[in-house]
């Protein structure tokens, strides 16, 4: 079966790939280009699978994303060529959770400013970033979203004395912690974590404008769930105090994006969910499916 993937791997994620597949069995190609005419199944990263990037793999048969968001794939095109696309629930959700944490201790601690001024040997902090610090007890944290990853983040952020609050399409009755809708999440939280899918109905769900003066905003999940020109409005006019950003809108962010220019703001580059450990879970759910769909038996977490 041939089978590509749309990244160029490092030499660690290479040797993952190879230990769960066979050297040489998986094809990689660069992000952006269209598959190998003669692909059968796609592992699919964060590069955007078009509808001529589907058409122009006559053979495909599923398009198997290594992570949840399914977003970046033309859902009606694989559809309407018989293309099973699967993702797989759960696998990135420590990733996601600890790097969420990590940029919400950034910003709350101002790390990047202190590093670099430290870096310069400026050894006394100024005044207006002392002042500003803060800790996580004490907070209220509204999470917008209650997957897995929200679940994992609400335990840690508890266990350093923060109050959880979320938000979900759902009731959630088992989980122990306030569910509240959006309007009055984002008015009494002082910490705003997205984890939800894009999709129609999310896009810009989150108005910086309309969340509490002072809060701080996170997210790990995709940049259109919020309308970065009012973001950008929010921190620069002090109505935020900062935000921490691993998706943007459009990827690759522009360096000529407004948010980059702003000192509250602590950025990555959609690398929440990467971590060795999350591959190496990703990769075999991924043969899993591999294998199933050579034996003819039902995939998992088949999303069409």
């Amino acid at each position: 079966m041939k089978l590509a993937i749309d990244t160029i791997p490092s030499a660690g994620f290479q040797a993952q790939i190879d230990a769960a597949f066979g050297a040489g069995a998986v094809q990689a190609f660069a992000p952006g280009n269209p598959p190998p005419a003669d692909t059968e199944v796609l592992l699919h990263v964060l590069a955007p699978v078009s509808a001529a990037a589907i058409a122009g793999a006559p053979g495909l048969r599923l398009i198997q994303k290594l992570g949840v968001g399914v977003n970046t794939i033309a859902l009606d095109a694989a559809r309407a060529q018989g293309v099973a696309v699967c993702n797989m629930p759960g696998v990135n959700a420590q990733a996601v959770a600890e790097c969420a944490l990590t940029l919400l201790l950034a910003v709350l601690r101002h790390t990047v400013a202190l590093d670099a001024a430290t870096r310069a040997g400026q050894w006394a902090v100024p005044s207006a970033v002392l002042d500003t610090m803060g800790e996580v007890a004490g907070r209220t944290i509204g999470l917008v979203g209650m997957g897995n990853s929200a679940a994992r983040l609400a335990r840690a952020l508890e266990a350093l004395g923060a109050e959880v609050v979320f938000t979900a399409r759902t009731h959630h009755a088992d989980k122990p912690w306030r569910q509240l809708p959006l309007d009055q999440l984002l008015a009494i939280s002082d910490v705003v974590s997205l984890h939800v899918p894009l999709t129609d109905e999310t896009a810009n769900l989150v108005d910086p404008l309309a969340m509490k003066r002072g809060a701080v905003l996170i997210n790990v999940a995709r940049g259109g769930l919020v309308d970065e020109a009012r973001l950008a409005e929010a921190l620069r006019s002090g109505h935020l105090r900062g935000a921490g950003l691993d998706v943007f809108a459009t990827e690759p962010v522009d360096r000529a994006d407004p948010l980059l220019a702003l000192p509250n703001v602590v950025v990555s580059p959609h690398v929440a969910w990467q971590t060795p450990e999350t591959l190496a879970r990703s990769l075999a759910a991924a043969a899993e499916n591999v294998r199933r769909l050579a034996a003819g038996d039902p995939l998992l977490n088949q999303v069409i």
